[in-house]
């Protein structure tokens, strides 16, 4: 991990990464691709200090409120953030100022700020996105080796549905021989329907 400072955080459309790398090691991770001109190892994550602050001005500048989108790039949940909290700091200065959040993860500390999510859902909306890969917890640790398990993510599916946060499941990537059998999808569907 390392610091920097980011000139601007959130981009034309609305999206933003409080952190650039990811610490989870997927094996199929295209975020690590050199057309994303990353310059340095994409595990060796970049902390934006300055997020919070840059969002913060940000939002005073719009006129309207609109959606601020989480994760395209890297998870706002990589570990780190489990003591950094630079996701959690944004996430209330999202709710101080009326914006709705999408938020894309793969990790159930997603769970600690709930409490942040429904009062952002009350007053705008808020959409929690999961990406689930294997319904195989064996096999989830050896593609997404530092992720939680898709089982935890399941119940954290539920946890969030239970409290009227909306969901959206991303059944990807489907790896040739290795999840892409019957099998693995229909599990991964009654996952889905165990969670509504």
């Amino acid at each position: 991990m390392h610091e920097i400072e980011a000139k601007v955080l959130l981009s034309a459309k609305n999206g933003m990464n409080v952190y650039r790398g990811c610490e989870h090691g997927c094996i199929y991770c295209d975020s690590r691709s050199k057309c994303y001109n990353m310059d340095h190892d994409f595990e060796d994550v970049a902390v934006k200090t300055n997020a919070p602050q840059l969002l913060e001005e940000a939002l005073l500048k719009k006129n309207d409120k609109c959606m601020i989108g989480f994760g395209s790039m890297s998870d706002p949940y990589t570990p780190i953030e489990k003591e950094l909290k630079y996701t959690q700091k944004c996430l209330e200065i999202i709710s101080k100022h009326g914006f709705g959040v999408a938020l894309q993860t793969k990790s159930d500390l997603v769970l600690r700020d709930l409490e942040l999510f429904k009062k952002i859902n009350y007053n705008a909306k808020c959409v929690i996105q999961m990406t689930l890969t294997t319904a195989d917890d064996e096999l989830c640790k050896i593609v997404e080796p530092i992720v939680c398990v898709t089982s935890k993510r399941v119940e954290a599916l539920k946890v969030l549905n239970e409290n009227g946060i909306p969901t959206v499941v991303w059944l990807t990537p489907f790896l040739p021989y290795i999840n892409d059998n019957e099998e693995n999808l229909k599990k991964l569907l009654e996952y889905c329907k165990a969670c509504n």
